[in-house]
């Protein structure tokens, strides 16, 4: 165990607002710049390639674009973010993201004859998030003191959930009034400003650690080795990739819109929202009242809730109820997200962050990206009702499931039960 990670606790800064460490409120708005940019990218990019082709197996490619260069490349990008400066290789990869939005600005005014195009801008998008995921989780607790890390990890993610609230309606807004041109625009703009102001006003509080020794395979073997020797960090990010990989209903999101819902850019802006604005109230109350009891039982209850609600998405007809259902997935998911997040940040050494931090976004890429694919080859299979009912209900499957199978995760009690030398 390292000696970030052992260190006693200090409870004056436990107290502190976590908001009064030197670069930590910069760091907040430049990641919420890049979210903002990412969300509305996502939703014009899915509304622009299905009113193109029509297709729900062109949704699915979308998803597979993104989810190859992740695959491919989150290992090695975890390897090098343990051997060298975090801070940088962040800066960089939200410049390539600036890029893409660049090429998918020149790429709007191709029409159709555009489209294979915008799955090559994809997989160059994929390539930076394959970096910038485990860069930013490895970058927080440089920021600020391990004290204070939940209630840093909690108004993070709050605050970012803001920016997925925004993003979405800013995106079916802007489409709807200046097209795709103009929407790409305001993501490259979005994009830059989180890069500057990331290299020029967050001070890395924490230095790195030394790389660690030995080969590329031996590093990776280490990292793996890590997690799959440790079941409660094993099923708390396995249980998301499988819940979210077999019972996520995001792709489906512009089929509902044009066939089922019968609205526009506009609502499908609002749907993508919806979940955002579950996610923000969930937030907003872990800030305030953090909990630090019962986190394992937790865990599994906000999985089941995230069921329960796509299976009413998927079964509905009437906007306003497919978008409190959103919503109240939306939140479930914000606690499971809150709980693996501290569990991931508690148990893992600074000098292994890197590595656990990629696997970690390499199964929440999976359950994102490969579950678009999953949700939109499934929807051209059997339909977009069908196939939303029948991941809904895998969901609850893999809860049931989970829970027989990782008990010492069910039965974790307190985030600190967490640490490397307790965890077995």
């Amino acid at each position: 165990m390292t000696a970030s990670a052992s260190a006693p606790s200090d409870p004056a800064a436990a107290r502190t607002s976590v908001f009064r460490h030197q670069g930590f409120a910069a760091f907040l708005i430049a990641r919420m710049a890049a979210v903002l940019a990412g969300q509305v990218q996502a939703v014009v990019v899915a509304w622009q390639v299905y009113d193109l082709t029509r297709e729900p197996l062109a949704l699915a490619y979308v998803g597979l674009a993104q989810f190859i260069p992740m695959l491919l490349l989150l290992l090695p990008a975890g390897d090098l973010i343990d051997r060298f400066s975090r801070k940088p290789i962040l800066a960089i990869s939200w410049a390539v993201s600036a890029l893409c939005s660049g090429l998918l600005w020149w790429l709007s005014g191709h029409g159709s004859a555009g489209v294979n195009g915008i799955y090559a801008v994809l997989v160059l998008f994929g390539c930076s998030r394959a970096f910038s995921g485990p860069a930013l989780q490895s970058l927080l607790p440089q920021i600020v003191p391990r004290e204070q890390l939940a209630q840093a990890i909690a108004a993070n993610s709050m605050l970012l959930r803001a920016a997925s609230i925004g993003g979405p309606f800013l995106g079916g807004l802007l489409y709807g009034f200046g097209g795709a041109g103009l929407t790409f625009i305001v993501c490259l703009a979005c994009f830059t400003v989180g890069t500057v102001l990331l290299v020029a006003g967050v001070p890395v509080r924490v230095p790195a650690p030394q790389p660690a020794q030995g080969t590329i395979w031996q590093r990776f073997g280490a990292g793996i080795h890590f997690i799959r020797t440790r079941p409660i960090i094993l099923g708390t990010i396995s249980l998301d990739l499988f819940a979210v990989l077999l019972g996520g209903v995001i792709a489906l999101l512009p089929i509902y819109a044009h066939e089922v819902l019968h609205v526009g850019p506009e609502g499908l802006g609002a749907l993508r929202s919806a979940m955002a604005v579950g996610e923000v109230l969930a937030g907003f109350y872990l800030s305030v009242r953090p909990f630090n009891r019962h986190v394992g039982k937790a865990m599994f209850i906000a999985v089941a809730v995230f069921g329960v609600a796509n299976l009413v998405f998927s079964l509905s007809t009437t906007f306003w109820l497919s978008f409190v259902a959103l919503s109240v997935a939306g939140a479930a998911d914000m606690v499971s997200v809150y709980i693996r997040g501290a569990l991931v940040q508690f148990s893992t050494p600074d000098e292994m962050r890197g590595r656990v931090n990629a696997v970690n976004m390499l199964f929440i890429g999976s359950s994102n990206e490969l579950g678009e694919f999953r949700a939109g080859s499934a929807a051209a299979a059997l339909g977009a009702v069908p196939a939303a009912v029948t991941g809904a209900v895998c969901t609850l499957g893999v809860v049931a499931t989970w829970s027989a199978l990782f008990k010492p995760l069910r039965k974790v009690d307190r985030f600190e039960e967490a640490t490397p030398a307790i965890m077995r």
